[in-house]
């Protein structure tokens, strides 16, 4: 999606941005950029050398935090990117809060006229005019349907679109001018305020939000100890969403839980078990790790709340983190960076020793502890430096997973002194590898799926084989002519040939190997079991005896 332009409300945006982070340290950044960006800034020194980093942090994020909603947002994201920054400043961004000052009630009921094409008070029975909550993007405000029905309202800032598209468009420029930097040179800035831009874009839609709850209650629609509100659509528009009001005690209100009468210990195990099913059995997570997420509703019924930052992880995704998991426990060096490396959070030109000595140490640091005595705060805190020192790039995802296991565990202590979130994510993680080792789908459908793309290679192969080796003999191909191309393409076609059929020999041993258990008593499947059996044994002696003597080239 193209970022809006509005040049001059950019050119004052640009100065005020600037003036800010020199304000706060940071003018010497901009001595490394495009001297197009350069010109716009007043020259500001450099911070003494004295200054710890840890200073520098804080003040890039106070600098955020008054630069509003889309540098907020920003920091969020960045706190999710160990691999661009270094550790002190991701301790800092990850205490970044997305509140802001309230907006006059003119102003968000000059948003939702717009949005119903007629006044509030025309849809809603009654709506409040001071908010529940205000936020950088939003604000909330109770209301009442015209049923009777008690909801919350989402409603989108005034101007706060114009806004983001104009900080958008700065990100833009400062991160192509930052790519002329060695800091841009070894990082895609550009990417990271795409994919960012992409990110926010996609929150200030309120229909995907509701798309997220109503996923989220079909999930957890046989369990009686989770509730997700409704979402009412025939009022919820792209800036605007209603959601049916849900009452209830926030879940780190630990004295109000008290003088209740909560059953904490239990609460501890729903909250746990909501995240760990929807992290490693749905893959899709809350990512907005705040307490105030979660209300405990009369019988300790966990009220769910808050849609707008989710976090998905694929199959894929999950099996490879079973399987880092599995490294782990196994306190495997080499299995933890082959992992790294198999998902592509590594580059290939990675120190890979120097990366294994720091993997080590930080396995030797839990080695000997149960997983019980493990903190999954203090694991995340291990792995950032390693993560900034590697510039391992693991999916955002990842991280945001990191922080909401880290605030259950916070909050699971306060609640139960013997909480143990890796005790409640066992089940699922051993599903996870059983997953690993047997197909979900049926074998046999998996097998015939299977045997199609062998029956295709088969047809393929050869076939574009020859096409391309006919192409370099007329010299078509990279303007070379290769000789004796006949017999290349002869013994490629054979190669091509060998491999097919050990593909379908391959297949043709595991579907006799399926058939055994079915064989005893069963006529038609003993015979089929032996024929199998008999052909393979074929197949594979005709197989050796061609690689063993091959036919000299021209026969």
């Amino acid at each position: 999606m193209s970022t809006i332009r509005h040049p001059v409300r950019q050119l004052r945006r640009t100065h005020q941005i600037g003036s800010t982070f020199a304000r706060h340290g940071f003018g010497f950044a901009w001595e490394q950029l495009r001297p197009t960006l350069r010109a716009r800034f007043r020259r500001a020194p450099a911070p003494p050398k004295s200054v710890p980093v840890e200073a520098l942090a804080e003040h890039f994020r106070l600098a955020l935090e008054e630069l509003g909603p889309t540098f907020i947002k920003l920091g969020q994201v960045l706190s999710t990117r160990p691999d661009l920054l270094p550790p002190a400043y991701i301790a800092e961004l990850s205490k970044l809060q997305d509140e802001a000052p309230r907006q006059p009630w003119d102003e968000i009921s000059t948003v939702l006229a717009r949005e119903y094409g007629r006044p509030a008070k025309e849809v809603f029975a009654s709506i409040e005019h001071e908010p529940m909550a205000a936020a950088s993007l939003a604000q909330v405000h109770a209301a009442t349907l015209p049923d009777g029905a008690e909801v919350v309202v989402k409603v989108q800032r005034q101007g706060i679109r114009e806004t983001i598209d104009t900080d958008l468009a700065i990100m833009a420029d400062l991160a192509a001018g930052a790519d002329l930097t060695p800091f841009g040179h070894e990082h895609d800035l550009p990417g990271v305020v795409q994919e960012f831009a992409t990110t926010l874009r996609n929150e200030m839609d309120y229909r995907r939000e509701g798309r997220n709850a109503d996923r989220l209650r079909r999930n957890f629609a046989k369990w009686a100890q989770v509730y997700v509100p409704k979402v009412y659509w025939d009022y919820s528009t792209p800036q605007v969403l209603v959601l049916e009001r849900i009452r209830g005690i926030k879940i780190n209100a630990i004295e109000a839980m008290i003088a209740a009468g909560v059953d904490r210990k239990a609460v501890a195990l729903y909250a746990a078990q909501v995240i760990v099913k929807e992290v490693l059995e749905d893959g899709f997570f809350h990512a907005d790790p705040h307490p105030g997420n979660f209300v405990v509703m009369p019988g300790n019924v966990l009220g769910v709340m808050d849609f707008g930052m989710m976090g998905v992880l694929d199959e894929a995704m999950r099996l490879d983190l079973a399987r880092l998991y599995i490294a782990a426990i196994e306190m495997s060096t080499d299995d933890v960076v082959d992992q790294l490396l198999r998902t592509g959070a590594v580059a290939e030109d990675v120190d890979r020793h120097s990366l294994a000595r720091d993997i080590s140490a930080l396995l030797d640091k839990y080695r000997g502890i149960t997983l019980k005595e493990i903190r999954a705060s203090e694991v995340v805190a291990d792995v950032i430096p390693i993560a900034f020192r590697h510039h391992l790039h693991l999916p955002s995802s990842l991280w945001l997973l990191g922080k909401t296991l880290s605030m259950l565990e916070s909050v699971g202590l306060q609640l139960d002194p013997d909480f143990d979130v890796f005790a409640v994510s066992g089940p699922i993680v051993s599903r996870l590898m059983w997953r690993m080792i047997m197909p979900r789908r049926p074998l046999r459908l998996t097998m015939l799926r299977r045997g199609t793309e062998l029956a295709d290679m088969m047809e393929l192969v050869p076939r574009a084989a020859s096409r391309l080796l006919q192409r370099a003999e007329r010299g078509d191909l990279f303007s070379l002519r290769i000789r004796e191309a006949g017999d290349f393409v002869r013994a490629l076609d054979r190669a091509s040939s060998r491999l097919a059929i050990s593909l379908v020999l391959a297949a043709l041993i595991m579907g006799t190997a399926w058939l055994i258990p079915h064989a005893a008593g069963n006529t038609i499947a003993r015979l089929l079991t032996i024929a199998g059996f008999v052909l393979s044994a074929l197949m594979g002696v005709w197989l050796v005896i061609s690689m063993l003597w091959p036919r000299r080239p021209g026969r």
